[in-house]
């Protein structure tokens, strides 16, 4: 394939084969703070497979205000009742939206009440929650998808495309950045992400998850080794390692990553495959609100794609409801998220041992 052809030979929907139906999957929320209401159920609501039925919140009158403004949400329920069951005729899945030490019990009571499971990433705190969390949807045989965006985004799947077709040759070195002021984002010293009992972590487990799960989707491949540095300057990351994070993975067949992240730094987010004959690029690559370009090179060849911005949660929504749909394990399962638990921990691991740490 010409490099001119690679605009007009792919699909954005690649996986998709349903693309309507009488029948939408019905969504349980649960957690309703400002990603919820901004993001994931705008998203929803422009959704053709699904839509959001029952909101859960710790407070009933803000799921029941906010549900106030949706034509298809029936109920706002706590957490005690959707623990009690409250409204679980009115749903068919669950979106696990809560702080990520809070995932776990949520997801087992889904999982009890034999209802699909989206989790936000990452998917807990710990491992060991992490593997309760897989294991508690195998032990009710209920679907377990990890909501990795980056699966459906059109240029990166076209970037893993390339790299499958050899575009770039035999991948030597994957580069990842993700970076923030998180603080000004979210302007709260006290939120939830600088807590490690609710977080787990802070640079590498909040948005390092990114370039990391990102280089695995792109090479098809999961880490064998990491080695990591982890820092934190700034006072209101006192309870945190990783203010800034830094880690090296080893992959399978001499292939290196190289991620950063950090939560006090200029906004900017960028994917790269180095290979022995050319290179592909996604830059802006991981935050929602940047429209995507994909650059290839190859030989003498250089072209620069421009994807037309779509809703990454409209995307990921979409293909978690067709999954479903058409009875089709997702990518993103469970065992496939708890690789990524597993490596961000042992970054830290590497940090405090100034080791590299295998897997």
């Amino acid at each position: 394939m010409e490099l001119d052809a690679l605009t007009t030979d792919f699909t954005r929907r690649d996986w998709q084969t349903v693309t309507e139906t009488d029948d939408p999957v019905r969504i349980a929320m649960v957690g309703v703070g400002w990603w919820t209401r901004e993001q994931a159920m705008p998203a929803v609501a422009a959704a053709e497979l699904c839509e959001t039925t029952v909101l859960v919140s710790g407070d009933a009158e803000k799921a029941r205000a906010v549900g106030a403004d949706s034509a298809t949400v029936e109920r706002g329920i706590t957490y005690d009742e959707f623990h009690d069951g409250v409204a679980s005729d009115a749903y068919d899945a669950v979106y696990v939206v809560t702080p990520n030490a809070e995932h776990l019990p949520f997801v087992e009571t889904a999982a009890e009440l034999g209802k699909a499971v989206l989790c936000e990433k990452p998917m807990e705190a710990t491992v060991d929650r992490a593997r309760r969390l897989v294991e508690t949807c195998d032990t009710h045989d209920v679907p377990l998808m990890i909501a990795y965006r980056m699966h459906t985004e059109p240029a990166v799947r076209r970037a893993r495309d390339l790299v499958r077709e050899g575009y770039v040759g035999e991948p030597v070195f994957v580069h990842g950045n993700m970076t923030e002021p998180i603080l000004e984002l979210v302007p709260d010293p006290d939120q939830w992400r600088l807590d490690w009992e609710l977080s787990g972590g802070c640079a590498a487990m909040d948005i390092g998850i990114y370039p990391l799960n990102t280089a695995r989707f792109l090479l098809d491949a999961d880490p064998t080794a990491v080695y990591g540095t982890a820092h934190s300057v700034a006072p209101e990351f006192s309870d945190v390692p990783d203010e800034h994070a830094a880690f090296q993975v080893a992959f399978p067949d001499h292939v290196t990553g190289m991620c950063t992240a950090s939560q006090n730094a200029h906004l900017a987010s960028h994917i790269r495959v180095t290979g022995t004959a050319g290179e592909i690029r996604v830059e802006p690559a991981f935050y929602p609100w940047d429209e995507r370009r994909l650059h290839v090179s190859h030989g003498d060849s250089d072209l620069t794609i421009d994807f037309e911005g779509i809703d990454q949660m409209e995307e990921e929504f979409e293909y978690f409801a067709h999954c479903l749909l058409t009875d089709t394990e997702p990518n993103a399962n469970g065992e496939h998220g708890l690789v990524d638990i597993e490596t961000l921990k042992a970054v830290y691991e590497a940090s405090e041992a100034g080791r590299a740490i295998e897997l």
